[in-house]
């Protein structure tokens, strides 16, 4: 039994999408940061820091996207790239986390915090530079289709997230590499069954969140 805690345009769709790709037969379990349910003590019990995604699997629990994902590949023996790749293959495993927490942190201020006066105008504007910067990498680092010359494998699952959430606070256009990338991806259909699973937007109601204008007050 497989079991996927998930809120949907969470960074749990990593996941999601990463077991449609295995092709593992498994159950999904929705949750909203907005009914404070993963704040409860049974969700506690399944993920200590409340948050998503939570897999249980082979009689127990994990509850770090990279630890999960780095589990799936190498248990269930695919999309780990070639053994000379393995450096390059954590290298961005982890990466993905520095985009990810440059959207979360946009989030958090265009999103969660929803009056005016919680909210930095500077910290927002820096936030979105980071995350343009962080993005470059991404557009610098493609090998041709894909993140590794040996071709598709998890790490494109893991830092395409933060690409495909991020363009909802920064431009793509500087980036065409990323941009074809992100279709590219989207052409796979294990990424549109995942999506077909993602589950109604909690999150995001907006194709773009701009920056604030600066103040000339």
């Amino acid at each position: 039994m497989i079991r996927l805690h998930h809120v949907p345009q969470s960074r749990s769709f990593r996941i999601l999408w990463l077991l449609e790709e295995l092709g593992l037969h498994f159950d999904v379990v929705e949750h909203s940061f907005f009914d404070k349910s993963l704040r409860g003590a049974d969700y506690l019990a399944i993920s200590p820091a409340g948050r998503v995604p939570a897999l249980e699997i082979d009689g127990r629990t994990l509850f770090e996207s990279g630890a999960i994902t780095q589990y799936l590949c190498e248990t269930r023996g695919q999309l780990q790239g070639g053994k000379a790749e393995r450096p390059d293959w954590l290298e961005w495993l982890h990466y993905a986390e520095t985009i990810a927490s440059h959207v979360a942190n946009l989030t958090q201020s265009h999103v969660v915090l929803r009056e005016d006066w919680m909210r930095s105008p500077t910290l927002m504007r820096l936030e979105a530079a980071r995350l343009g910067k962080a993005l470059e990498v991404v557009e610098r680092g493609l090998s041709d289709e894909y993140i590794l010359p040996s071709g598709f494998s998890a790490v494109d699952i893991a830092v395409s997230y933060g690409a495909y959430i991020g363009q909802r606070f920064v431009r793509l256009e500087a980036l065409p590499r990323v941009q074809a990338w992100l279709a590219r991806l989207a052409g796979r259909p294990a990424w549109q069954r995942a999506q077909a699973r993602d589950g109604v937007s909690q999150i995001y109601r907006r194709d773009f969140y701009p920056p604030p204008e600066v103040s000339n007050g």
